[in-house]
């Protein structure tokens, strides 16, 4: 078995020893090249090269943007629907902040015990076990493998990214900051979306929406954080947006969010956990966010669930 470990060596909790165990562990189980990333798209280039070689794994130590650009090095571009049995699996060994993705696909934010883990898999793999397949959400110009989002979540992206640029460490409690600060801004503002879902009329006067193919949405440290409890990688997608920025009805919604059991219920909140499209439009570009990478300001997104368009190397639950 033929497999490229693809490291982002500045994410945030990859470490040279770390790198290096991994590496050592994963040459008693594949045929291992190691490449490191020193530019923004660079895991795409190294992806789609990886694909063309024939490649069996694609192992990504790195955070979730890292996993967004290999996997669309994999696929190349939306509007297709990908064959997932042709391309090479995708593996990954959390080395981020948040480490969405692994941690939706039941693996251990710990780089060390992802790292059993995903030897172990890949030895059941030897012995006949098949590589899980999972949905993605195809977002028109880019494949998204768990989030996005249009209005005040692109804006505290957008706000972090540049905190990172200026050499701030990314943590949990900076996003929190964040997400007040811009929150707060955002209230000001009169709401410029519209949610457009299938069967049902538009809905205008919307100030954000996110768009969901996993759950939890994210995580606050060890805490998960909740939109659509119901979304899975084999669901429809899930959808969150609000028509209201009151600071104490959101208060609550938030308080919602975090519970260990939560009912996400609003007057203010539309939600549904398992759509097959959602198209959000505004009077105004607006800032998006696709897995937590900023891509600009666009007045019209169209997210689109495509079921089993990759293969993981993952526990085919989260109790495996």
């Amino acid at each position: 078995m033929r497999a490229v470990l693809i490291v982002n060596p500045n994410a945030t909790s990859t470490t040279p020893a770390g790198r290096d165990l991994l590496a050592h562990a994963l040459e008693s189980r594949v045929t291992l090249t190691v490449e490191h990333t020193n530019h923004r798209g660079h895991a795409i280039e190294i992806a789609r090269d990886a694909a063309r070689d024939g490649v069996d794994v694609l192992i990504v130590h790195g955070g979730d943007g890292t996993v967004n650009e290999v996997v669309n090095g994999l696929l190349g571009d939306c509007g297709t629907r990908p064959d997932a049995a042709l391309a090479p699996a995708v593996a990954v060994v959390p080395g981020g902040s948040a480490n969405v993705f692994a941690r939706a696909l039941g693996i251990s934010p710990d780089p060390i015990e992802a790292t059993n883990q995903l030897v172990d898999l890949l030895g059941g793999y030897r012995m006949g076990r098949p590589w899980r397949r999972i949905g993605l959400m195809d977002c028109g110009e880019r494949w998204g493998v768990f989030t996005a989002g249009m209005g005040v979540d692109g804006d505290v992206v957008a706000a972090v990214e540049a905190q990172r640029a200026k050499g701030r460490k990314v943590t949990a409690s900076r996003y929190i900051r964040v997400a007040v600060r811009e929150f707060l801004t955002t209230a000001r503002r009169a709401p410029t979306l519209t949610l457009h879902l299938p069967g049902a009329d538009p809905v205008a006067g919307v100030h954000f929406a996110f768009v969901s193919n996993s759950s939890p949405w994210t995580y606050a440290n060890s805490r998960p954080v909740w939109t659509n409890p119901e979304t899975t990688f084999d669901t429809g997608l899930g959808v969150f947006a609000t028509t209201s920025m009151n600071i104490w009805s959101n208060l609550r919604l938030v308080r919602q969010m975090v519970s260990r059991k939560p009912r996400l219920e609003a007057k203010h909140l539309i939600r549904d956990d398992n759509v097959s499209s959602v198209t959000v439009t505004s009077t105004t570009p607006a800032a998006c966010q696709i897995d937590g990478d900023y891509i600009g300001t666009r007045e019209t997104m169209t997210f689109t669930s495509v079921p089993e368009a990759l293969c993981v190397v993952a526990p085919t639950n989260k109790s495996d």
